[in-house]
């Protein structure tokens, strides 16, 4: 998927690459899912072409229906373990990609039957500035093509900019043949986590109880009201530099972003993101501008030689002046090269993702990639035990000496350079079970982290990756002239009992 269409790529904690609106569910949630909820039309075409091959149709045509959609059911089927499950089907009503899943939904609930499943409608309408009001014909198209395909709606979902008044919203259940409280606004808010709390003042959670004849209790918010209350009312506020070259599209960096939040939010501080184009560094007469008045420095995950210079303008601004930096994946790999340039002198130090011919390969192809042909869901992925070394900043952030993130990556750094990094105060502090170099921070800065893990795939609020706590922590101090001292955490991550009920 390219991160200028569809955003970030997530990695489930079982390796799967998914959708960034998994990580959206997991972070409401509070848990963890796995590759199973991620269906795709790649995956069920190529199940059925495989079942074609090994002759479980015996013979008979192929189809969409019955072939396509039952596998697509079969898939569904296999991923609800739980009472209630919600199924998304992405894009919008009528994309061809995705008229096998809305048959699949229909054959569906004739199975079930009414009473035990509920099809809920999200559509925008539009708020035009110049007559000062909103527009409900693209929602009662789009749900009339839903009726069309044998699908009609029980909740309606508007998405809006501001609030519509009654209206409106009565407007849409009339031509949407539901009743008015089964209308719902999800305006634009000014922290998403808000939406939940929102949609239960209109009355969902009980309406919800009521079609699907769940027992409905009192709820209790304030779980999640204090998870997300530093988000939401914060008390200071600080500002990162976050240095990509997919930031045209700020989806690119959505967990990033929300990790961030989530360690500010634990503090009461509000996290600014800058988003500045590496591209653009790399031109900039004074670099130093384009990270003016920022307080700590992140350079997330990426791939490929576009932008790497400026991302290492960044590292080498943070790593001579003190400011905090937080390097991932390719930041990781990049901080590794960069310093060796610039304080080892190896001026054709790189990695061979960018210059496969260089002499001194400071990042290199993991080993079992060097026969790999494909290159399509071959990455190492998913979660992996990673040792930390005692005494080191990675020990006191992580309060332990094991913990488990999730990798997404190709490339790493080439043990063999290690000692010759490590004499010039780099510290190899992390390393998975089969000896590659997981973290690597350095001594003589207040706060030099990078990481080879994605660790902004597992934070929820309340709950942050330690990384990111220790990271906004920091950087907060530099900005009040306090002495920087990494700060530890120790939160649990946080399971559905937690959930409002």
């Amino acid at each position: 998927m390219n991160p200028f269409v569809h955003g970030e790529v997530f990695v489930t904690e079982d390796g799967g690459e998914t959708d960034l609106d998994i990580g959206r569910y997991e972070r409401f949630l509070l848990t963890t899912l796995s590759r199973s909820s991620n269906i795709t039309t790649g995956q069920v075409y190529l199940e059925v072409i495989r079942r074609e091959r090994r002759g479980e149709y015996l013979g008979k045509c192929v189809q969409i229906i019955p072939h396509v959609t039952d596998e697509i059911i079969s898939r569904i089927r296999q991923a609800s373990k739980t009472d209630v499950s919600v199924i998304e089907i992405g894009g919008t009503v009528g994309d061809i990609e995705g008229m096998p899943f809305f048959e699949a939904i229909r054959q569906m609930r004739l199975e079930e039957g009414r009473s035990n499943t509920l099809i809920a409608h999200v559509a925008l309408v539009p708020f035009l500035e110049v007559t000062k009001e909103y527009k409900t014909k693209p929602l009662q198209h789009s749900v009339q093509e839903l009726r069309r395909i044998g699908l009609q709606p029980d909740l309606v979902f508007v998405r809006s900019k501001g609030l519509p008044n009654d209206e409106v919203m009565s407007k849409v259940a009339l031509f949407s043949s539901i009743q008015r409280d089964s209308a719902f606004c999800a305006t634009d808010l000014s922290c998403v986590y808000e939406l939940p709390k929102h949609l239960e003042t209109q009355g969902l959670g009980t309406l919800l109880c009521a079609k699907l004849a769940l027992p409905c209790g009192e709820s209790n918010w304030t779980p999640w009201k204090e998870a997300i209350d530093g988000i939401v009312n914060p008390r200071d506020e600080v500002r990162i530099a976050l240095v990509g070259k997919y930031v045209a599209l700020e989806d690119s960096y959505i967990s990033v972003v929300d990790a961030l939040k989530h360690a500010g939010g634990k503090m009461s501080v509000r996290v600014l993101v800058k988003f500045v184009e590496s591209e653009e560094l790399e031109l900039a007469k004074d670099p130093d501008l384009m990270l003016d008045g920022c307080h700590g420095v992140l350079v997330p995950g990426g791939y490929g030689i576009r932008g790497s210079v400026g991302k290492m303008i960044a590292m080498k601004r943070a790593r001579e002046n003190g400011i905090p930096f937080l390097g991932i994946c390719f930041g990781f790999q990049l901080s590794a090269v960069e310093f060796a340039r610039d304080v080892l002198r190896l001026d054709d130090a790189n990695t061979t993702e960018i210059d496969p011919h260089t002499s001194v390969p400071i990042v290199r192809l993991s080993t079992e990639q060097n026969q790999n042909l494909e290159m399509g869901g071959t990455q190492r992925l998913g979660s992996s035990r990673i040792t930390i070394k005692q005494g080191t900043l990675a020990h006191r952030i992580y309060r332990g000496l094991e913990i488990y993130e999730r990798h997404r990556h190709r490339y790493e750094l080439n043990r063999t350079y290690v000692p010759m990094l490590e004499k010039s105060h780099y510290v190899a502090s992390g390393f998975s079970d089969d000896g590659r170099i997981e973290i690597l921070e350095l001594r003589t800065h207040p706060f030099y982290f990078a990481a080879q893990y994605h660790p902004e795939f597992k934070s929820w609020p309340g709950a942050p990756n330690p990384a990111f706590y220790a990271f906004i922590s920091a950087a907060f101090a530099r900005k009040s002239g306090l002495e920087i001292r990494p700060a530890s955490a120790d939160f649990s991550y946080p399971s559905m009992a937690s959930w409002p009920s």
